[in-house]
C-alpha cells in the first residue's frame, strides 16, 4: 500500500459513506471473526496439532473450491458492479432479472459440481492429499462428501451478500458466517465429550453442513424485502447477465488459480509430518483475520460505490482508491507488528489449553510470522482489485494472481524442503536441517514464508498497472512511516506488560494487546494520523457529554 516514490499528490479524504461503510463491514466481520475464534479454540482443544485436526482442514479445503470459484470473490467481481450499476441507473426490474438468473445459474453450477465432488471424493484426496493413509485417508474422504454440499449453500449465501451490498446493506452477511460457527461450536459441545475423535470429526463435518444452511437462511428474507423484482430464472437472454458472465471467466480463471495454490500448500503440507496441515490451518486462521477486518471490509464496501463511479473522472475514482489504502494501512500495520513481535501470545491466547500445548503455540506462531510477511500486501490487494473490477477489468487481477501463484508454489516448496526432507520423493533437507523445535521440524515455516513472499510480487504488479489506468495510488510513505513507528511504540508497550505479568494466556493477551493498541492510537494520534485524531476527537465528546 505504500508509495515509497511518491505520494498522492493531492489528499485523499475518507468519504463518509466509505468509512460507516467498511466499518459496519468490519463490525459484521469481527462478529463473524470472534465467534470463529472461539470455535478454534474448542476445535484446538480438542483435536490440538493432530491427525485428526489434519481431517477436518483438509476436508474443508477440498470441497472449498466450489466457493472460491464461483463465492463473493468471483460475484464481487462480475455480479455486484452490474447489478449496482442497474441500480444506479433505476432499471430495478432488470437488475431483478438479473439477479434472478445468476441465482439459477449459481444453483444448476453448484448443485452439478457438488454431486461430482462427492462421487470424485476419493481421487481428490489420493490427488490433493497424497501423504494421507489409513484413517486418516478413510475419514478425510468421508468429511469431504459431507462438506461438498455446504459448500453449495455458501455459493448461494454469496449471492445473497451480493444484493445485499448493492443494496448498500453490510452487516447482515458479514455477520451470517457467526450461524456457522456456533453450529460447528454447538456440535463440539453437545458431542465433544462422549466421541472418539475419529466420530466427533465426521460429527463436525454434519455440523458444518447444517451452519452453511442457517448461513444462507439468515439472509433470505431481508434479499426477498430489497429485491422484490426477483425472477429466478436460468436465462441467459438479458445483455447485463450475459455482461456478469462475460466477467466471470477471467474471474473464475483467477480464482480457481488462487484454489490451486491453495491446494499446492495442503498437498506439501501433507508431505511432511504429521500436524503440519493443522499447524498452517491455525495460523492461517489468524493471518486472515486482518485481512477480512480491514482489507475486506475496505474493498468490500468501496466496490459498489467505485462502480457507481465508473463513468466520473478517473480523479474521483483515483482519490477514492487512495483513500481506502489509507484505512486499510492503519489497521493493518499495527497487526503485522502484532503477529511479528507478540504473535506467540496471540497464539498462546487462543490455542493453548487442553492437546494443544506450548511446543504447538510456538510452531504455530513461527508459521504464522511467516505468513505475515505478505499481511501488508494481500489487504492492499483487496482494494487494488476491487478498483478493477469497478472498471470492469476482470483479467488484469485473474492474470497478475497466476503470477502470484506460481511464485508462491516455486518458493514455498525451495523454503519448506531446506527446514525437512520429504522421504516419500527422496528429497533430503537443505541449509536449515538443524533448525528445529524440540526435534519438531519446521517445514510448515518455509511453506508459509514462500506465500507471503509471493504476495508483495502480485502488489507491486497490481500497483504498476493501475497507476497508469488511473494514476499514483498508495497510502503515502509518509503516513505509513507514522503508522510503522507508532505500531513499535505499541509493541514495546506489549513487551513491558509482559514482563510484569504472567498468569494465564488469555489474560495476560488482554493486557498485552491493550497496551499495544492503547499505546498505538495515542502515538498516531500525536503523529498527526487522520484516523487516530478522528479517534481521539470521538473520545473527547463522549467525555464531554
Amino acid at each position: 500500500m505504500t508509495n515509497r516514490t511518491e505520494e498522492p499528490t493531492e489528499p485523499a479524504p475518507a468519504p463518509r459513506d466509505g468509512v460507516r461503510s467498511s466499518s459496519i463491514v468490519a463490525a459484521g466481520i469481527l462478529s463473524s471473526r470472534i465467534v470463529g475464534l472461539v470455535r478454534e479454540a474448542a476445535f484446538g482443544a480438542y483435536f490440538g496439532t493432530t491427525e485428526y485436526a489434519d481431517v477436518f482442514r483438509a476436508g474443508l479445503r477440498m470441497p472449498n473450491v466450489l466457493q472460491v470459484l464461483l463465492g463473493e470473490g468471483t460475484l464481487s467481481a462480475s455480479f455486484i458492479p452490474v447489478y449496482s450499476e442497474l441500480l444506479h441507473e433505476g432499471k430495478k426490474e432488470e437488475a431483478g432479472k438479473t439477479a434472478g438468473a445468476i441465482f439459477g445459474l449459481l444453483m444448476l453450477a453448484a448443485g452439478v459440481l457438488s454431486l461430482i465432488g462427492i462421487l470424485l471424493a476419493p481421487l481428490l484426496v489420493t490427488v490433493l492429499a497424497p501423504g494421507f493413509a489409513g484413517e486418516r485417508r478413510t475419514l478425510t474422504i468421508e468429511v469431504v462428501r459431507i462438506i461438498f454440499p455446504m459448500t453449495g449453500t455458501l455459493v448461494l449465501s454469496a449471492w445473497a451478500l451480493g444484493i445485499l451490498n448493492s443494496h448498500r446493506k453490510f452487516f447482515l452477511p458479514y455477520f451470517a458466517p457467526v450461524l456457522w460457527n456456533v453450529a460447528i461450536i454447538a456440535t463440539l459441545v453437545f458431542f465433544g465429550r462422549g466421541m472418539d475423535l475419529s466420530d466427533l470429526v465426521v460429527a463436525l463435518a454434519w455440523g458444518a453442513l447444517v451452519g452453511g444452511f442457517l448461513q444462507l437462511l439468515v439472509q433470505l428474507p431481508t434479499v426477498l424485502k430489497l429485491e422484490r423484482n426477483l425472477r429466478i430464472s436460468f436465462s441467459t437472454r438479458l445483455a447485463s447477465v450475459r455482461d456478469v458472465l462475460r466477467n466471470t471467466g477471467p474471474t473464475v480463471m483467477g480464482r480457481g488459480v488462487v484454489q490451486v495454490s491453495s491446494y499446492i500448500d495442503m498437498f506439501l503440507a501433507s508431505l511432511l509430518a504429521a500436524g503440519a496441515v493443522g499447524i498452517i490451518g491455525y495460523a492461517q486462521t489468524l493471518y486472515i483475520l486482518p485481512v477480512s477486518l480491514f482489507g475486506m471490509s475496505v474493498a468490500a464496501a468501496e466496490l459498489p460505490e467505485l462502480a457507481r463511479k465508473r463513468s466520473s473522472p478517473v480523479e474521483e475514482l483515483r482519490l477514492r482508491a487512495n483513500s481506502g489504502l489509507e484505512r486499510i494501512a492503519f489497521f493493518v500495520i499495527p497487526s503485522f507488528v502484532a503477529f511479528i513481535l507478540l504473535g506467540d501470545a496471540i497464539v498462546a491466547a487462543l490455542y493453548q489449553r487442553g492437546e494443544f500445548e506450548r511446543q504447538d503455540t510456538l510452531l504455530v506462531y513461527f508459521t504464522l510470522a511467516a505468513f505475515s510477511i505478505g499481511l501488508v500486501a494481500s489487504t492492499g490487494t483487496r482494494l487494488f482489485s476491487s478498483t478493477f473490477f469497478a472498471l470492469r477489468d476482470t483479467k488484469t487481477p485473474a492474470r497478475f494472481a497466476i503470477i502470484r501463484v506460481v511464485v508462491a508454489a516455486i518458493l514455498g516448496m525451495t523454503l519448506m524442503i531446506q527446514f525437512e526432507p520429504i522421504p516419500r520423493l527422496g528429497i533430503p533437507a537443505g541449509i536449515f536441517s538443524d533448525v528445529t523445535l524440540n526435534g519438531e521440524t519446521l517445514g510448515a515455516v518455509g511453506l508459509a514464508a514462500g506465500s507471503g513472499v509471493a504476495a508483495w510480487i502480485e502488489w507491486i504488479l497490481l500497483r504498476r498497472r493501475l497507476k497508469a489506468a488511473i494514476g499514483p495510488v498508495g497510502a503515502g510513505g509518509g503516513k505509513v512511516a507514522r503508522m510503522i513507528v507508532s505500531a513499535l511504540l505499541g509493541a514495546a508497550a506489549g513487551w513491558g506488560v509482559r514482563y510484569l505479568i504472567d498468569v494465564d494466556p488469555l489474560i495476560d493477551a488482554i493486557f498485552i494487546f491493550g497496551a499495544y493498541g492503547i499505546v498505538y492510537f495515542a502515538a498516531a494520534s500525536i503523529l498527526g494520523l487522520p484516523e487516530a485524531v478522528a479517534v481521539r476527537n470521538r473520545l473527547k465528546r463522549i467525555v464531554r457529554r
